[in-house]
């Protein structure tokens, strides 16, 4: 990191005594000149971003962030010890995700005649003249960041499937909260949530014309928060609750040249970021979901969850959901809201349609090739569902991740014994994500009446609706499909054209009378995801 000097221009007599702000407004603007002039030929000139607690200057390819000397109900800033406490946090805990932004801290030194320099940062008090301090980052390009790709159309499946790996990650090995903390647990999840409802009281007071939506999204917030209370310890004593992102919407993820990453996590309130790891991943798929994109953020759960296993988190799922489309349409109310972002009705009106949704099972039914989960994934895509997939919940029954071989399990994983074992852990999980009030695809072959039975039952005895998706496609398409995916690897599935032939002379066709609750996917015509949900949801 360079050293940037920048010439004299005292602050107005009595400003920094008077106003801390205005003389940190008046260095920031010192900052921002000198950074103009010293532009390279053919340069942009630098640009200022200014948020309720901090400014960033962009100039070239740095960004130099500067903490506002502000008190508020969250945080403390005022002095520069504070400041400098709060930077070096950032530092921390946002190099976990994005190393290659966040490159040090920066001093701002004035010297004896007034002269202002940011210089790569020394211990605290070794340096004389230090009047401030900044987070010192490398600038990415503009367009990178996710809100703008998915504004210009530009953000697809790869991108969240790689950024879903990255947190699943980055959860994994963030910090779990310790014992003593008092963050998370019921008493936290209330003062969160009623702090919310009062805001939006408030709002609802003063609007023009009523609305019809926080009404009930008020009401059932407060069911969930009753219905959810004994989970809480549960998931504080699995490891769910880690030192998390917390503030993980659109415009904090960007696109670098090794994939996606977040950047600008919570530094400065500890609560704000020691939380439930689906409260982390539910704010950037309310975000997707509530701008039009429900598919990208029906992908993004499903993937995030397909590497982790957390489903019994579920049921914590939608409140996570509902309250981070609240803080949202609080921000809106606020006028905090970037240009063209959802309004406050929009997202209360997502919120309602998300709490008044039940659960509905639909479950897979096919040999090996047949495109039974393509099929679930377009359907998860289109319904905002949740998939689980019997290749992926055989493998981590024994351990193993979703792409890991079984040859090295002894007695492999595909006998009798394993197979029932995988089918009552799909069962369990489908009941469990059914009670949350979620539409739940088992993805799974149900070559025999009775694994189909047990999952229309238990569907019935929750007084769910059940379909049963029947994949089909002719031997020979069966077959080469096999063959491809072996060939390619890169799949859960380790069925290849053995196994097909097997299972074939073993499967059960549906009866007349499951026909009946049946719908048949012929997977060598166009998919029709869209009327596949129509379907579905329209089952009484």
């Amino acid at each position: 990191m360079t050293s940037t000097t920048l010439p004299a221009a005292p602050p107005p007599a009595g400003v920094p005594d008077a106003d801390p702000l205005a003389a940190a407004r008046a260095r920031v603007d010192r900052l921002e000149a000198r950074l103009r002039q010293d532009a390279a030929p053919g340069e942009a000139p630098p640009r200022r971003i200014e948020t309720h607690i901090s400014w960033v200057l962009l100039a070239g390819d740095r960004a130099w962030k500067l903490k506002k000397p502000v008190l508020m109900s969250f945080l403390d800033f005022r002095s520069l010890a504070q400041r400098r406490r709060a930077c070096e946090e950032e530092l921390r805990l946002n190099r976990r995700l994005a190393p290659s932004i966040y490159l040090g801290l920066a001093d701002v030194v004035e010297a004896a005649d007034g002269t202002l320099a940011l210089r790569p940062a020394a211990r605290a008090g070794s340096v004389a003249g230090v009047v401030d301090v900044a987070v010192c980052m490398r600038r990415f390009p503009d367009g990178a960041l996710w809100s703008e790709r998915l504004a210009a159309g530009g953000l697809g499946a790869d991108d969240i499937d790689a950024f879903a790996a990255r947190l699943a990650d980055f959860h994994r090995q963030a910090a779990v909260l310790p014992e003593a903390a008092p963050h998370a647990g019921a008493a936290a999840q209330r003062r969160i949530s009623e702090d919310l409802v009062a805001a939006l009281d408030a709002w609802a007071a003063g609007h023009r014309r009523e609305s019809a939506d926080w009404p009930a999204v008020r009401s059932a917030l407060r069911e969930q928060l009753e219905a959810l209370e004994p989970l809480w310890p549960h998931r504080r004593a699995d490891g769910r609750v880690r030192e998390c992102h917390g503030d993980l919407h659109l415009a904090n993820v960007v696109q670098l040249d090794d994939g996606p990453s977040a950047f600008d996590g919570i530094e400065f309130n500890p609560a704000m970021r020691w939380i439930d790891v689906l409260d982390d991943l539910a704010f950037l798929a309310m975000d997707l979901a509530v701008r039009g994109r429900a598919d990208l953020a029906g992908r993004l759960v499903n993937a995030y969850l397909d590497e982790t296993g957390d489903h019994a988190g579920l049921p914590a799922l939608r409140f996570f959901l509902v309250r981070r489309a609240l803080v949202r349409a609080v921000v809106a109310t606020l006028g905090g809201a970037a240009p063209g972002a959802p309004s406050t009705e929009e997202h209360l009106r997502w919120a309602r349609a998300l709490c008044e949704r039940r659960g509905r099972l639909a479950l897979t039914h096919g040999l090996p090739g047949s495109g039974k989960s393509r099929v679930a994934q377009q359907l998860l895509e289109a319904s905002f569902a949740i998939r689980l997939r019997a290749d992926v919940e055989r493998k981590r029954l024994f351990g193993l991740r979703a792409l890991a071989s079984s040859r090295a399990v002894p007695g492999g994983i595909y006998d009798a014994e394993a197979s029932r074992r995988t089918y009552e852990h799909l069962r369990a999980l489908a009941g469990l994500a059914l009670r949350a009030g979620w539409p739940v695809i088992v993805d799974a072959a149900h070559l025999r009446r009775s694994e189909r039975e047990a999952l229309v039952l238990l569907a019935a005895r929750l007084s769910r609706p059940a379909l049963v998706l029947d994949c089909q496609a002719p031997p020979e398409v069966l077959r080469e499909r096999v063959r491809r995916r072996t060939a390619a690897g890169g799949d859960a599935s380790e069925a290849d054209e053995a196994v097909l032939a097997r299972l074939a002379g073993v499967q059960e066709p549906l009866a007349d009378d499951e026909r009946r609750h049946a719908l048949a996917i012929d997977t060598t015509q166009a998919s029709d995801p869209a009327g596949w949900a129509r379907r579905w949801f329209a089952q009484p």
